[in-house]
């Protein structure tokens, strides 16, 4: 006679799966599909052959997750290394309304209404707006490039594409999936570890986007409010050029954000990144510093050709230093380099594709600056009380 087949405890086996599923993460919200009451079900039988069949029942989001591929073969990995399990079925369906506001309700910390939760003064995600005054500087190459070498460093990282009418950084960051939708609220595509957000994900390829003041406004604050971004440490907003709309949104929607100034050498650019810089004075929003871009184009033996002059971030620098009265460094200079259009064309950010390159090098340092700074006081309770004289 052949060996008896092992009698499976069920009971045992459906309980070490579930601890087995806390380790599997929603590929979008980021948090364990156990925490999310995405499962449903965890069931023991027979595969048909003698063996142990574990079908373990999901609840989506939404009928059209496009992760659903993802989430299968994660919870698949999770579970069929289990001692006694033979085979593992995934049984796909849908929340309820009931189910999905209450994930909405949870990830919003119990409140039912949106809320920017970086506008909080208890927030501790370091918000830096990157601004330039004119066009063609290089500002979403560097928000790209900074925000793939902090999340490479382990930080959380966000990237709101505020530039409504020239945005550009899905492409840079290699973004092909639209945001999940679960009712009101937004889950945002995750790329490199970046969770992102642009406005050109909701409108259709080639058509421009044609808005006045108040819904600039409105997009952006629905970008902060109803956008599921989680635990940020760092969320970076590439902003439009020059002083417009977008920026005076930004500070007041934001008041604790800080300014990073992009401009190139160039004495004309250097000028109008003066006035993007500026605009803190109004907004009383710090300045951090600022990035000057292709700074020059290293030669075959090894001489600079500054293709576009020589000296501008310095002089930013110390022009918005002496208008706001503190210290404005100047915290890089990116050379000219092939790989870091390159990277951004392929959706690869050079921080990550040639992470010996010039501008990589430099990029990766204005990131690990950046990362290690703490996040202003504005707007934020010091824990004092007064004392009665």
């Amino acid at each position: 006679m052949g060996a008896m087949p092992p009698v499976v405890d069920h009971a045992a086996l459906t309980a070490a799966v579930r601890t087995a599923l806390g380790s599997v993460q929603d590929p979008e919200i980021r948090r364990p599909i156990t925490e999310l009451g995405m499962v449903r079900s965890v069931d023991v039988g027979s595969d048909g052959a003698g063996g142990t069949l574990v079908t373990v029942g999901l609840d989506l989001t939404t009928a059209g997750c496009p992760l659903k591929d993802t989430l299968t073969r994660d919870v698949t990995a999770a579970v069929a290394p289990l001692d006694g399990v033979d085979a593992v079925q995934v049984a796909m369906g849908v929340m309820s309304a009931e189910q999905r506001a209450e994930l909405r309700s949870m990830l919003r910390g119990g409140v039912a209404e949106p809320v920017i939760p970086f506008s909080k003064p208890e927030s501790l995600t370091r918000v830096y707006a990157i601004a330039s005054g004119k066009g063609g500087v290089g500002k979403s190459s560097v928000t790209a490039n900074l925000a793939a070498a902090m999340a490479a460093d382990g930080l959380r990282v966000g990237v709101l594409d505020a530039d409504v009418y020239g945005f550009s950084i899905p492409r840079m960051l290699g973004v092909t999936l639209p945001p999940t939708r679960v009712d009101d609220m937004l889950l945002p595509p995750v790329a490199h570890d970046i969770k992102v957000i642009s406005i050109g994900m909701f409108v259709p390829a080639g058509q421009p986007v044609v808005w006045r003041g108040p819904m600039l406004h409105r997009a952006l604050q629905q970008f902060l409010a109803d956008v599921f971004w989680g635990d940020l440490d760092v969320l970076l907003l590439d902003l439009p050029p020059g002083t417009g709309d977008i920026a005076i949104s930004v500070a007041q929607l934001l008041p604790s954000s800080e300014i990073v100034v992009v401009t190139t050498p160039q004495v004309a650019a250097a000028e109008v990144a003066e006035r993007a810089g500026s605009v803190a004075l109004q907004t009383r929003q710090h300045v951090v510093g600022v990035v000057e871009n292709m700074s020059w184009l290293e030669q075959p033996d090894g001489s600079r050709l500054e293709v576009f002059g020589s000296g501008g971030g310095a002089t930013v620098a110390a022009n918005l230093s002496r208008l706001t009265g503190s210290t404005v460094p100047l915290l890089a200079q990116v050379p000219l380099d092939v790989s870091l259009r390159e990277a951004g064309d392929a959706g690869e950010p050079v921080v990550l594709s040639a992470p010996d390159s010039p501008a990589a090098v430099a990029l990766r340092g204005v990131a690990r600056g950046l990362a290690t700074r703490s996040r202003g006081l504005a707007g934020r309770p010091l824990g004092l009380s007064p004392v009665g004289r």
